[in-house]
This record gives structure tokens, sequence and C-alpha cells, in this order.
């Protein structure tokens, strides 16, 4: 598998001129899958270890020829994490690069950017890296998630404090339809416990200062605060959380959980509650954590993190859609294949799609940091 950006003008000028004399290869002769994503800016940790995971997958399925005897190409480019330019970039591939799909890109309002583009150019985007719920309903015929949703994610968060003897709990969102989207999540949770929330903040997107907020957290005598945010700005709220005085248990949603993310939090990291979206990475009781372990292993690399399992499955899924597409696939057929795959083994967990449902996985976990600086289940 290759990872590049746009193709060299010579190549393009090739590729122009042998459409203009009519030669008979297909308008897909490769399998280009486009992911356009925020490998620079907050979200980058989380991003790159999702790119890591799907490299690992395609460059072992290239390494045994392929599909249907053709490789897969995984086109990457930065998109700095801002949604106009997501569309940008995406339409490049499209029109330029003649990507079959669109693959894996992070963010709630970068996703809903794209949905106008699907529907003009009828093609595919697989595995968004976002929870969203308007990606799942009411279903789109372009889109298919390969994770449970984020509200899923925040409700399991909530009641598991709630269980635990927690009932003072704050909520910080950022101010965007992925933080409204998580906290209505969040607040189901709520309902459920037969509690509200003691804070509940919103802070803007780009470049918050958390100093007033964490003191407002503080205040508030907060047992736990869940922060939905980005890895840089869950990071610094955090931090300033600690800073203020606050004990307050910590806990996010699987977007961030990264390595990466980890890092970023430093000495606060232990004790933080990460919600998941795939089994245990550690856990060999998974066929499919068992396989990308293997798969790793065999590159020489130390593990897998959640966030590349992440990229792992959305790129085994989207694998076994270009198989069942058959030779030469277009994106529509891509799409159709993609649709009739029903309970598909991914490796102990089954995906399945329909025309009622896109939701592909409704798994979701919990884990926690440790003192090493790894998630635990």
């Amino acid at each position: 598998m290759t990872t590049s950006s746009i193709p060299s003008t010579s190549r393009w000028k090739a590729l122009t001129l042998a459409a203009l004399l009519g030669l008979s290869a297909p308008a897909w002769a490769q399998l280009r899958v486009g992911m356009p994503s925020g490998f620079s800016g907050s979200v980058a940790a989380g991003v790159k270890e999702n790119h890591a995971g799907a490299k690992l997958y395609f460059d072992t399925i290239n390494g045994r020829g392929g599909v249907n005897g053709q490789k897969i190409e995984l086109i990457a480019v930065d998109d700095k994490f801002d949604p106009k330019v997501t569309v940008e970039v995406a339409r490049e591939m499209i029109t330029q690069q003649r990507v079959l799909a669109l693959f894996l890109n992070r963010g709630t309002p970068h996703s809903q950017a794209l949905l106008p583009l699907l529907a003009e150019y009828k093609l595919p985007l697989v595995a968004p890296s976002t929870g969203a719920m308007v990606l799942h309903e009411p279903v789109n015929p372009w889109v298919f998630n390969v994770r449970a949703t984020y509200q899923r994610e925040a409700a399991k968060a909530i009641e598991h404090l709630a269980s635990i003897g927690m009932t003072r709990i704050a909520v910080l969102e950022t101010d965007d339809s992925f933080g409204a989207d998580s906290a209505a999540g969040a607040l189901k949770g709520f309902e459920k416990a037969t509690l509200k929330p003691v804070l509940h903040e919103k802070f803007p997107r780009d470049k918050p200062d958390f100093t007033e907020l964490a003191k407002r957290v503080n205040g508030s005598n907060a047992q736990a605060v869940m922060v939905i945010g980005s890895a840089g700005n869950t990071a610094n709220a955090i931090k300033a959380i600690r800073a203020a005085g606050s004990r307050a248990q910590a806990v996010t949603l699987s977007n961030n959980a990264s390595d990466g993310f980890i890092k970023l939090l430093g000495e606060h990291a232990r004790g933080v509650i990460v919600s998941q979206v795939f089994p245990n990475e550690r856990s060999a009781a998974y066929p499919l954590i068992k396989e990308a372990q293997d798969f790793a292993k065999a590159k020489g690399m130390d593990g897998v993190s959640p966030a590349m399992m992440e990229g792992y499955a959305a790129a085994k899924v989207l694998t076994e859609g270009l198989r069942r597409a058959g030779a030469n696939p277009t994106p529509a057929a891509l799409r159709d294949a993609l649709e009739g795959m029903r309970n598909y083994d991914l490796g102990g967990l089954n995906v399945h799609y329909s025309t009622a449902s896109h939701s592909g996985l409704d798994f979701a976990d919990l884990s926690i940091v440790d003192a090493s600086g790894r998630f635990r289940r």
C-alpha cells in the first residue's frame, strides 16, 4: 500500500491522455480510497493512530496479493481538522484521484460537511471516525459506520458513575455538533440514573481557555467531570481542573482513546476514564485483536492502541466490501456490496448492514488509564 497526496502532474496528464484516447482501462484502475483527516491540530494523535491501524491491515492484504488481484491505495491528506478544508480535500480526491470511497475521516462537523458531496458524486463514506447520531439516524444511503454512537458511550459512562455512588457529576462540552450530540447521550444517562448534572457548560472548539470553567467545576464540588472535546482540548481541560484544586474523576469519550491522548495528559493521565468502542486491544480472546497483534508483531511493532484498532477494523470492513464488489468495482458497486453485508464476522464481533441500518457495530465499554500509562478494562 502507498500513502500519498495529489498525483504528480505527469502521472495525471498520462491518465487524462489515456481517457482522451479512449483506452479500455477502467475508471477505477486501482482500489483507491481517500482519507481526509486531521493529521495536524488538536486531534492529530488519534488520527495518526487510526491511520496506522488501517495501514497495518491494508499492508498485510496487499502483501498477500491485494483484493481480486488489485492492491488498495490509501490516499491520506491533512484537512487541518477544518470542515471547509475537509470538503475541499475530499472533492479533489473524488474528481481528480477517482477514489472509490472516502474513509475514516475524523470529526462530526467534518462528516456532516461531507454528506452533500456523497450525494452529489454517489460515493460511500466508510467508517467515519465519529459516533455522531446524525450519521446513524436517519440512515444515509452513502454512510457506513463501523462503531457505536457517542450517545451510547456517554450514557454508559454516566450510568457507570452513578452505579458506583457518584451523584455530583459535571459536564463540559465543546460548542459544536459533536459536543451537542454526545451531551444528549450523557443527559440520557442522567435521566436513567434519575440525576441531573451539577454543572453543564460549553467551551469554544478553537483555542479555549479553561481557567474559569475549571474554577466552576471545583466550586460545584463535582465528584466526576465528563469532558467532551478533542484530545488537545480535553487534556488542557483536565490539567486546568487539577490546577484549580478539583480531584473530580475525569471521564471522556472514545475519540480520545489513543496513546497520544495519554501523552498529552502527562502526569494527569492516571485514573482518567475513557470509553471504548472496540474490545481491549490486549485481549487475544477476540480473534480480531489476536489478528491485529500478530500482524503488528510481524511488522516489528510493539502492539496496537485503541485508536489503531478502530482504523484496523475499519480497513477490514472496507476490504471485505471491495472483495464483494468484484473486479474493477465502482463506488456504487461498493455501496451495494456493503449494504448487503449481513452479520460479517470481524473477529468476535459481527458487522451488520441493511437498508434499515448502517450502524455496523454497537459495542461500547469503559477503560481507565493505569499508573503505567496504559488503558485497562
